[in-house]
């Protein structure tokens, strides 16, 4: 009982944070294998996987009501990130997820320096693509980023994020709308596959799952009554904290949480496969 409340309160500041910028995943996960140790890996996931979906869903509704979303842009994107994180799920079996740290230790510090230096970066929303493009980028997008979620995931919202206002011209308020829509999509699809092979813990999903959407919504409104500038703020303080954790798991002598659970999926998945 003790350690489903510390859960809630995990899934419940993951949830604040994951609705605004992302990152939440950095939170709930370590939290889920600190307090429900010796609980298989899948299990471990599937049971988070229901707790962020129903705060990143809630956050999407309440973002949907308030902010002004291009849904041609977005929907093929949810669409090709729905198939591409299963089949990037499946991909862990095949290929060492650690050899992608490196890369997106990189690009991550990339993003943080280049949002810090463009003070305006997301300040306006101006989209600059043709309807044409809007739909063959989404495209484009939801194949790699769904791909990347199933298949390693941290940092995903932040890169939508990022990829919204860089590529499209959003805001940061319009692009994190945008990039629940996907969220949902790519966590929809590792749900459904989870829930299938019955990997999902309901007595401790479901009160995580109240609390992500008690946090979602909080932070939900905080994000739009505060404005792109907060959002900003926020954005920066996740991914340098995001950017810490990966340079402690690739470059540390403690260990990597990572480096474990990346092998711990690897080792399911090819036990499955």
């Amino acid at each position: 009982m003790q350690e489903i409340i510390y859960l809630c309160l995990f899934a419940f500041l993951a949830g604040f944070i994951d609705s605004v910028v992302g990152g939440g995943g950095l939170i709930q996960l370590p939290a889920l294998f600190v307090f429900l140790p010796g609980v298989p890996v899948a299990s471990i996931f599937g049971t988070g996987k229901l707790a962020s979906i129903a705060g990143t869903t809630s956050a999407m509704v309440r973002y949907v009501r308030s902010v002004k979303i291009n849904y041609l842009a977005i929907l093929p994107a949810a669409g090709a990130a729905f198939v591409f994180s299963f089949l990037g799920a499946r991909a862990v079996a095949h290929i060492d997820a650690n050899l992608l740290k490196p890369l997106i230790f990189v690009l991550l510090v990339l993003v943080a320096v280049y949002t810090f230096i463009r003070k305006d970066f997301g300040s306006l929303h101006a989209p600059r693509l043709t309807p044409a493009k809007e739909t063959l980028y989404g495209i484009g997008l939801g194949m790699a980023i769904g791909f990347y979620d199933g298949f390693f995931g941290p940092g995903t919202g932040s890169f939508l994020i990022f990829i919204f206002i860089g590529l499209y011209g959003f805001n940061f308020l319009a692009a994190s709308a945008a990039a629940k829509v996907v969220n949902v999509a790519t966590n929809l699809s590792a749900l459904l596959y989870f829930g299938y092979k019955g990997f999902i813990i309901y007595e401790v999903a479901i009160p995580m799952a109240i609390s992500s959407v008690i946090g979602s919504q909080l932070g939900t409104r905080t994000a739009l009554k505060r404005g792109t500038g907060f959002v900003r703020v926020l954005f920066l303080v996740v991914v340098s904290g995001i950017i810490c954790k990966f340079a402690y798991d690739t470059y540390g002598t403690g260990g990597s949480d990572f480096s474990k659970l990346a092998a711990s999926v690897q080792s399911w998945f090819g036990h499955k496969g």
